[in-house]
């Protein structure tokens, strides 16, 4: 019998507890309603308008004059200035030829594999990023700058690339590839 008296006073007190926080919700509805009839009696305040947009005034860089700011500036540098400015006798890629399959890779997403040779003939195994493998001789092209391949040794493979001066010219730069890596 005492364990149904229990069972009775937990329902009672539990009874008593969801009516205190019914009340309680109550009092916050009427708390609420009080705020937005203030909020809404408040006078209505202009809202500024929005700033005017300045005009954008472009920079005009002219890199005609003064030093190329994505060359190195040392003596030693890889790259040899062989003639700046348009020119029609000074060097430049041969556009008239067929282009190879290996230009139209980077360079440095094309990976040197091996070499091996035939007679006096040699070759270089070329990887690219599709994961086929190339046979590559001296005299042929690769990479998206013109590079024709100049030297061919067991661990490395050298290129000549053209490179625009950007004055209407050409840049010669060396480049290579070596066994294992890009």
């Amino acid at each position: 019998m005492s364990s149904v008296i229990h069972l009775n006073m937990l329902k009672i007190l539990t009874l008593a507890a969801i009516l205190t926080l019914l009340t309680a919700c109550d009092n916050n509805q009427d708390d609420l309603g009080r705020y937005i009839a203030e909020i809404k009696a408040r006078p209505a305040t202009p809202i500024p308008p929005i700033p005017a947009v300045r005009t954008y005034t472009p920079y005009v860089y002219n890199g005609l004059r003064g030093r190329d700011p994505f060359r190195q500036s040392t003596s030693e540098g890889s790259e040899e200035e062989v003639g700046a400015g348009p020119s029609e006798d000074g060097p430049h890629p041969d556009f008239t030829r067929t282009r190879e399959y290996l230009e139209k890779f980077e360079l440095d997403t094309l990976m040197m594999v091996g070499t091996f040779a035939k007679g006096t003939s040699q070759w270089v195994l070329i990887r690219d990023p599709d994961g086929t493998i190339h046979r590559v001789a001296e005299g042929n092209y690769m990479g998206k700058n013109f590079g024709k391949v100049s030297a061919i040794s067991p661990d490395e493979v050298e290129l000549s690339e053209f490179i625009a001066d950007g004055t209407g010219g050409w840049l010669v730069r060396s480049a290579s590839l070596v066994l294992g890596g890009s």
